[in-house]
Parts: C-alpha cells; sequence; structure tokens
C-alpha cells in the first residue's frame, strides 16, 4: 500500500512536470513566432534600405556628374563639396526599432 502511494504521488509529480513543460513549449512557440515575424520585418527593412542606398548613390554620381560638366562650361567654380554631404538620408530618421511597430 505504502509503495503504491509513493507511486501515486511520483505520477502527480510527474503530470504536474508535464504541464508545467507544455505550457513552456506553447510560451516559446509564440516567441518564436513573433521573433520570425521581426526577422521577416527587419529583412524588408534592410531590403528597403538597400535599395535607397542604390538610389542616393546614383544620385550622387549623377550631381557629381552634372556638376563637373557644370565646371567645363561655368566659368565661376564652386567650391568643393564634401563627400560626405551627398550621403546624408533625406528621408527622415529610419531604425530597425520602428520597423517594429509596423506588424501586419
Amino acid at each position: 500500500i505504502e509503495k503504491n502511494f509513493k507511486l501515486q504521488e511520483k505520477i502527480t509529480m510527474l503530470q504536474q512536470q508535464n504541464e508545467e513543460l507544455r505550457a513552456r513549449i506553447e510560451q516559446n512557440t509564440v516567441i518564436t513566432r513573433q521573433l520570425s515575424e521581426e526577422n521577416a520585418n527587419l529583412q524588408e527593412y534592410i531590403e528597403k534600405e538597400a535599395e535607397e542606398k542604390k538610389k542616393l548613390s546614383r544620385t550622387n554620381e549623377e550631381l557629381l556628374w552634372k556638376l563637373q560638366e557644370g565646371d567645363a562650361v561655368s566659368p565661376v567654380k564652386l567650391p568643393p563639396a564634401s563627400s560626405t554631404s551627398f550621403y546624408r538620408c533625406s528621408s527622415g530618421n529610419s531604425s530597425p526599432a520602428k520597423v517594429r511597430t509596423l506588424r501586419r
């Protein structure tokens, strides 16, 4: 009878552990989904940033070409511009933190 009682206690304890583990699995599944969604959003953000960088680079090249062509025609020379001024982003302060709030 005592052995049966101890086994019953062990069964109860193992059932509780099983329920706790199931709850943890469910919680981890929710977190995994959230992280996957955030990862997808960040990938989209990176792609958009890369496209904007390409666009800005093309614009920079075009402006430099126009500046050089203008210098050849114009008698007035413009002071040399800092190359970093051409790389400033005019779209505002975008950051990955903003992407998190753009859930679908």
